[in-house]
């Protein structure tokens, strides 16, 4: 099973997508996590890329398919993935659906956590505060949640249109939104 948690950031699918990483034995594939030891590594793509982060600016298709199909490529055995911050546009879930397709895959569920604007701008200044994390800068945070808005949004339309779509109440509790998310899954077994 191939699942993409999808919502702006800090609507808390990562901490989402590590539950199901122990639930379903899948391999959580996070952008953002790829994108930071990339900037870690002192090379030339992690320098181009703490620059892009640090403006709050979305990484390039380009570079951010490259990651994912490497993890896809080094991990063909798994038992599914869970992406987690990608796709971000609608090119980027074409090129997704076509990575797949190569390897006799399909993206099976699409998760979406509804969450509130001004309570993210809360939780990361508070997650901020207490872990320092640059990418988490309130300003630059807002830039992200923007490029979210305007940009990311659009793809909810393309996985509706393939019946992949499951939008989950993220501002309820962890454990709340955990089992909304896996009745999800279990419908889409079913099917």
């Amino acid at each position: 099973m191939n699942i993409v948690m999808f919502g702006p950031p800090a609507a808390g699918k990562g901490t989402q997508a590590k539950k199901l990483v122990s639930k379903h034995s899948l391999l959580q594939l996070s952008t953002g996590d790829m994108l930071r030891q990339a900037r870690a590594s002192g090379t030339e793509l992690g320098g181009k890329v703490s620059g892009i982060m640090d403006r709050g600016e979305l990484v390039s298709d380009e570079i951010v398919i490259s990651l994912i199909e490497e993890q896809i490529s080094s991990n063909k055995d798994n038992r599914g993935f869970i992406f987690d911050g990608f796709p971000r546009t609608v090119a980027q879930a074409e090129a997704l659906d076509a990575l797949m397709g190569l390897y006799d895959s399909q993206i099976d569920v699409v998760v979406s956590l509804k969450v509130d604007d001004s309570s993210l701008i809360n939780r990361i200044t508070k997650r901020f505060k207490e872990e320092g994390r640059a990418d988490d800068n309130p300003e630059s945070f807002k830039v992200r949640l923007n490029a979210y808005n305007t940009q990311t949004a659009s793809l909810l339309p393309y996985y509706l249109s393939q019946r992949k779509l499951h939008e989950v109440d993220g501002m309820l509790s962890i454990n709340e939104v955990s089992v909304l998310i896996n009745e999800a899954l279990k419908n889409k077994n079913k099917e």
